[in-house]
């Protein structure tokens, strides 16, 4: 995954959901073969929205109506999508981390580093998915901050900004509002994909063929 400049996409995603990890990878792919530059338009993604409580803590116990047999089709997924597109993954699933500070912390460095905000996005994915890292510690995402050039001093003074927590709340309503239930959802130009979908979709998707 490189930076990238000129016309965007928006990409709805969230860091716990290995299907964004997945479709961050194919749209990767499709941005190598395109001759033009496609930047990437981020907005977070509540996938635990239903079981998270008012204080913005996860209640686990919460029945979200998936059961074994849901998991066991998402991992086999995963690990099709995961050759299909060469990627490694050291997890499958991330069901028992929760990705709220890792948005925040990626929503502040977009807003207030936007150059920078690619690479510590990319290290996010990396540090839960390859390396199995917790990133819903608020360590990891600091020392995550510091090697993308960010200083960990002020990214751990933005965690207690109910200002950015509000902000990062109000995107979550907005994907919902656009109509967005699922993700990875990429939207271009009025139109969407739904799903770690193939570079030729997104290519479809971007040129309108």
């Amino acid at each position: 995954m490189s930076q990238q400049q000129g016309e965007s996409i928006t990409v709805f995603s969230d860091y716990v959901c290995p299907f964004c990890y997945l479709g961050r990878h194919s749209l990767s792919q499709y941005q190598d073969s395109r001759e033009e530059p496609l930047d990437i338009d981020w907005h977070p993604f509540d996938l635990r929205s239903q079981k998270r409580n008012p204080d913005g803590t996860i209640d686990f116990s919460v029945d979200d109506g998936k059961d074994e047999d849901y998991y066991a089709q998402a991992k086999e997924n995963v690990r099709r999508l995961q050759e299909k597109y060469d990627v490694e993954m050291t997890l499958d699933l991330a069901t028992d981390i929760d990705s709220l500070p890792a948005q925040l912390a990626s929503f502040y460095v977009k807003q207030e580093y936007p150059d920078l905000w690619l690479g510590f996005d990319e290290a996010i994915f990396t540090a839960l998915w390859e390396e199995g890292k917790d990133i819903g510690d608020r360590d990891v995402l600091l020392s995550l901050a510091a090697d993308a050039g960010i200083d960990p001093e002020e990214l751990e003074l933005a965690f207690e900004d109910e200002t950015l927590r509000e902000q990062v709340f109000a995107k979550f309503s907005e994907a919902h509002e656009y109509g967005v239930t699922g993700v990875p959802t990429f939207a271009y130009d009025g139109y969407a994909a739904r799903g770690a979908v193939p570079p030729e979709q997104l290519d479809r998707l971007v040129e309108g063929v």
